[in-house]
């Protein structure tokens, strides 16, 4: 019998949840590894590795002499996180289906399985971190950066509540990747040197617009400078466009004339739904591009309660941003009004805004405009 109990660990096949799991193991809980499949629609090896991704779990558990589980959700990730995914798209704007997948399959589904299998907690590879504070409220379960500050994964983990938090391990929340990599090759695990899953399985390495225009009618419009006055090319649908976007427009600098800014390049700076345009700007710094405030909805705070108004927080607007210092100025059940102290590049409806006091993740919401 182990002295701490049961714990499941979500294993991809990575090697992060394996080296996750094997600390677990050492740290003396019963560890069960569980594989989840999430994807069924045209998964084949050429864009989905999950066949190789459950052989490179099965070999792990075996090495660290623990169970394997293979559950499917595949029809609560169609359900609660692609659907979201294809009406936000349609909608126009650019969603985060990771940080969805966190909160409804991998601390929901994945959490109530593992608890129906008599496990006290989960546990994933995630590089984010938790810990009990004692208030005077009560208990309270905080998340926090990883001490990997190049990998820290809370952004995408800001959803999860005072209930799933009380349950999730992170066994990586002080370790750095490249002591994770070292650890695996000592343990004689195959993955050591794994290559890091980027990306959504259900696109994996396909070419977007083909995936998408599947699921979507692809709509072909025009492309306007801002003030609409020029034309300047085509798109194939505004759903294949996201703001600050450079890559594939399909429109090089623009020749001719001696103001500044003319041979730059052309980033999206907006969608107009009920004409089918798409506008466009010249030059990463353009003010178009710049937005000092925005607002949020769909609103998510890990401890249950509402930031303080006019305190001075960071944020994040995008997963590779660096921190932002900002206030709240207005935050009620359904909207969130966030001033940054500077302006802030491509702020893009349909991502997620997560707020941070110092090491600790608050919550956020998903951008509006």
């Amino acid at each position: 019998m182990s002295d701490k109990g049961t714990v499941v660990v979500g294993m991809s096949g990575g090697v992060d949840s394996s080296v996750a799991a094997m600390l677990l193991k050492r740290q003396g809980w019963k560890v069960v590894g569980l594989f989840m499949k999430n994807w069924e629609d045209d998964d084949d090896a050429e864009y989905c590795s999950s066949r190789q991704d459950l052989v490179d779990a099965a070999s792990v558990a075996h090495v660290l002499g623990i169970e394997l589980e293979v559950v499917n959700f595949s029809a609560e990730y169609k359900d609660r996180v692609f659907a979201e995914f294809l009406k936000e798209y349609q909608a126009g704007r650019t969603p985060n289906p990771d940080v969805l997948c966190n909160s409804e399959i991998k601390f929901k589904a994945f959490l109530e399985h593992a608890l129906k299998l008599g496990a006290e907690r989960i546990a994933t590879g995630h590089y984010a971190g938790v810990r009990r504070v004692e208030t005077e409220m009560g208990s309270e379960f905080q998340l926090l950066k990883a001490e990997d500050g190049t990998k820290d994964q809370s952004y995408f983990l800001h959803r999860l509540n005072q209930s799933q938090l009380s349950r999730t391990l992170f066994p990586l929340a002080g370790v750095y990747k490249r002591e994770v990599r070292k650890m695996a090759a000592e343990a004689g695990l195959h993955n050591f040197a794994k290559k890091d899953s980027t990306g959504i399985c259900f696109i994996g390495e396909r070419p977007f617009k083909e995936f998408l225009s599947r699921y979507l009618p692809s709509m072909p419009g025009e492309i306007r400078t801002l003030d609409g006055n020029k034309l300047v090319g085509q798109h194939d649908g505004l759903m294949f466009h996201t703001l600050g976007q450079r890559k594939g427009l399909g429109i090089g600098g623009q020749k001719g004339g001696a103001l500044s800014g003319e041979h730059d390049a052309w980033y999206v700076a907006g969608k107009d739904l009920e004409k089918n345009v798409l506008y466009v700007v010249q030059g990463h710094e353009h003010p178009a591009l710049m937005a000092d405030r925005l607002t949020a909805r769909d609103l998510s705070w890990v401890s249950g309660r509402m930031p303080h108004t006019h305190w001075v927080y960071t944020a994040k607007t995008r997963y590779r941003q660096e921190d932002a210092a900002c206030e709240v100025e207005t935050v009620d059940a359904s909207r969130c009004e966030i001033v940054f102290a500077g302006p802030q590049w491509a702020v893009t409806p349909g991502q997620s805004v997560v707020l941070y006091e110092s090491l600790v993740c608050l919550g956020g919401g998903v951008i509006q405009g």
